[in-house]
């Protein structure tokens, strides 16, 4: 029997969706932050539940022969960054093969998955970073949270993010200490700057600054601005966002652009995208190119083809597909990344796209009623994966193929369940490694009729 506060010796077999590692003791399943497959741990137990529970770790009484040295030194303080302490050719194998279980253990899934797509440099990958920024002594600091906690890591240097932002924190924090401006604490709810968002275009350099803060107006705005054109190679543009909102969420629903267009534009294989503040664009271009060539291959369209893309966003998989398709419906809840989306195809010269604004689960029933179905779905939803009337809507459409882009295994698994059970079979299932140094895994799989 486990107790609580117990030390415990414990092997790590496997890692967790948030990166802790996992070993069992007694037959019960423990979570160890900074847990590393094949590492044996000296552990003492935080929390017991009825079937699993939680340890912290002591002392890694011997290390796993996948053990690295990090490049950053910050890697098992900062929550970015889970496993960076684990070879890279290890974190891939480590994610196929959770994708492999966890289709078979939920979804009862047994379709041939195969190895994850990596990088041939796994650093520097990310177009947008979000830092919250915080106070410390007197000093500001901006980084990222420590792993389970909204307790900020300040960083000089991220490993994973574009260099530029290491000039963009030094600038802020500067401007704020210059001007005695105030920083936001959650506990009191007061303050002023509550994060700074970086975007940057991985095809022109393209820089993106957004300033989330509590309050109306951003002070000293221009002094700010002067500095980051300065200093900033391919300053674009500037934006302020109110968030006055006792919220987690980093956006409010007002923003201001404050210097240049409001937006930038990127660039995957030969389309160009428009990316304003709010709207959702994957963060690694170089795979991003990968997963989206994989989907159109998967699609395997012929000219002829009616396809729907539900969860749309800027319509980035909807202008790929549309080059090969005869008419694309993109769907998506969030108006500017539509309004978006329609300026992309514009941007693009395509004439086969519609956009439609509005939740997938009350849109794609009503397209159905219409008359309107697809010979092919793509499909992209967030973590939480399809609404049931989605996917019910989709099998009552009987599209010849889907195609299912996840970014969690779990639900992927549920949505694979329910669509094979109603004529539908996995056929291919494509890990793509979008989140190097994470427990995150970005997933393509090609359904087919039975």
């Amino acid at each position: 029997m486990l107790k609580k506060n117990g030390i415990y010796t414990v092997t790590i077999e496997d890692i967790g969706h948030k990166g802790e590692g996992i070993g069992k003791v007694k037959g019960i399943p423990l979570f160890i932050q900074g847990g590393l497959p094949g590492d044996e741990l000296k552990v003492e137990i935080t929390k017991l539940k009825k079937n699993y529970g939680f340890a912290k770790l002591l002392e890694i009484q011997k290390p796993s022969d996948k053990r690295v040295i990090p490049r950053c030194p910050l890697a098992e303080v900062c929550g970015g960054c889970q496993i960076m302490s684990l070879d890279y050719s290890a974190q891939l194998n480590i994610k196929t093969e959770r994708v492999e279980e966890t289709l078979k253990r939920i979804g009862k899934i047994d379709a041939p998955v195969h190895e994850t797509i990596g990088m041939e440099e796994p650093f520097h990958y990310r177009n947008k970073a979000q830092f919250p920024i915080g106070m410390e002594k007197g000093t500001p600091i901006m980084g990222f949270f420590k792993t389970g906690t909204h307790e900020i890591v300040n960083t000089e240097h991220c490993y994973i993010q574009h260099p530029v932002n290491d000039v963009l924190t030094t600038i802020v924090k500067e401007h704020i200490s210059k001007y005695s401006l105030t920083v936001y604490d959650e506990k009191r709810r007061k303050g002023l700057f509550r994060h700074m968002v970086s975007r940057i275009s991985y095809k022109t350099g393209e820089v993106m600054v957004i300033f989330v803060i509590n309050g109306k107006e951003l002070p000293f705005k221009e002094e700010l601005i002067d500095t980051l054109k300065k200093d900033v190679k391919n300053l674009s543009t500037v934006v302020q966002n109110i968030n006055t909102k006792n919220t987690n969420v980093i956006f409010g629903e007002k923003t201001t652009t404050l210097y240049g267009k409001g937006f930038i534009v990127d660039q995957i294989k030969d389309l160009s995208f428009y990316i304003s503040p709010r709207s959702f664009f994957q963060v690694n271009p170089l795979q991003t190119r990968v997963l989206y060539e994989k989907a159109l291959d998967y699609a395997n369209l012929t000219g002829e083809e009616t396809v729907f893309d539900l969860y749309c966003g800027i319509g980035s998989i909807s202008l790929f597909l549309a080059q090969k398709a005869k008419k694309v419906y993109g769907i998506e809840i969030v108006r500017d990344a539509i309004e978006d989306a329609k300026k992309n195809a514009e941007l693009n010269n395509f004439t086969n796209t519609e956009f439609l604004l509005g939740a997938a689960e009350e849109v794609v029933p009503k397209l159905y009623q219409k008359g309107i179905t697809a010979d092919v779905v793509v499909v992209d939803p967030p973590r939480k994966g399809c609404e049931e009337i989605v996917l019910e809507t989709m099998v009552k459409m009987d599209p010849e193929k889907i195609v299912y882009v996840s970014c969690n295994p779990s639900t992927l698994a549920r949505d694979l369940a329910y669509l094979e059970e109603n004529g539908y079979q996995t056929r291919e299932v494509q890990p793509v490694d979008l989140f190097p140094h994470s427990a995150h895994i970005e997933t393509i799989v090609l359904l087919t009729k039975k």
